[in-house]
């Protein structure tokens, strides 16, 4: 890899979306255009960067098919305009009459789509404050892992509560991927506890930059998402934060060499190995269940 192609800028767009997609669509581009102006190469906007409804009528009534959705067409056009890598973190699109689907879109500087995931794991929780979240109720979860490619390296792309599942990311740095993304909307609550630790520990495991651009503030839902949109270097070092939840972007020059650094300090990715668990109380020998390291 020649030093010219070693080094790019990522940007990570802070938003508050709203209940429209209209409206979102209006601070999405504004805040792109701004990321593009100041240098980047990368920009990734958050999860449900089109609208965040939390009732089922209203859901329904903006949602449209992918190849429908007015959100995606501005936001192609936008890439070719602009001429970058666009990540649209997540638009909550139409996969059937019944379900949405919870879809990030990688959009290549020719306006083209290069890849799309459907978030796989469903956020079905209910917090010690009384939060309850049922994601599955609306929409349909996705069955298959996704890996594309910048001019810098492998891109694996997953969605917020993903972060919770690590085999998820050991399987894309195993693919390849030297970079991760998590565009979420975390909770207040979830994020002041968990935000930051979990995406170092994403980072540190695999030895891969962490891309991950976040939901921030109260919503028009009335739902309150942490922010502090990351970038983490393949070290477990922030390299940027947005200090709060106003929406806005963060900006830093990725180095791509510090993947391999990393990976040659800590060679954890040749280390893994297949292994049994042995349930005690079954007595000796038996092999209760068996997962793999790899």
């Amino acid at each position: 890899m020649t030093e010219q192609t070693q080094t790019f800028v990522a940007a990570m767009v802070q938003m508050r979306t709203g209940l429209v997609p209209r409206d979102s669509l209006e601070q999405g581009r504004h805040l792109i255009r701004e990321a593009a102006l100041a240098g980047a190469n990368y920009v990734q906007t958050p999860e449900v960067t089109n609208m965040m409804q939390t009732g089922r009528a209203g859901l329904f009534e903006h949602l449209r098919r992918e190849e429908d959705d007015e959100s995606l067409k501005a936001y192609r056009a936008l890439a070719a305009e602009l001429g970058i890598y666009l990540h649209i973190g997540s638009l909550a699109v139409q996969a059937s009459p019944e379900r949405a689907a919870n879809r990030a879109f990688f959009i290549a500087p020719s306006g083209d789509v290069l890849a799309t995931y459907d978030k796989i794991h469903m956020f079905d929780i209910d917090l010690p404050n009384g939060e309850t979240y049922r994601e599955s109720a609306n929409y349909q979860p996705g069955e298959t892992a996704v890996i594309s490619d910048l001019p810098w390296g492998r891109i694996g792309i997953t969605i917020c509560y993903d972060v919770r599942f690590p085999a998820l990311y050991r399987a894309l740095a195993e693919a390849g991927a030297s970079f991760l993304t998590v565009p979420s909307a975390f909770t207040q609550k979830t994020g002041e506890a968990h935000w930051h630790t979990l995406l170092r520990a994403r980072a540190i495991e695999n030895g891969c930059y962490v891309f991950a651009a976040a939901q921030g503030g109260t919503h028009e839902n009335k739902r309150s998402t942490y922010g502090h949109s990351l970038i983490v270097d393949p070290w477990g070092v922030v390299i940027a934060e947005a200090m709060g939840t106003d929406p806005g972007f963060i900006i830093a020059e990725i180095d791509t060499a510090k993947v391999t650094e990393a990976r040659n300090t800590v060679p954890s990715l040749q280390h893994g190995r297949r292994f049994g668990i042995r349930d005690a109380k079954a007595g000796p020998g038996h092999l209760h269940l068996v997962r793999d390291a790899t």
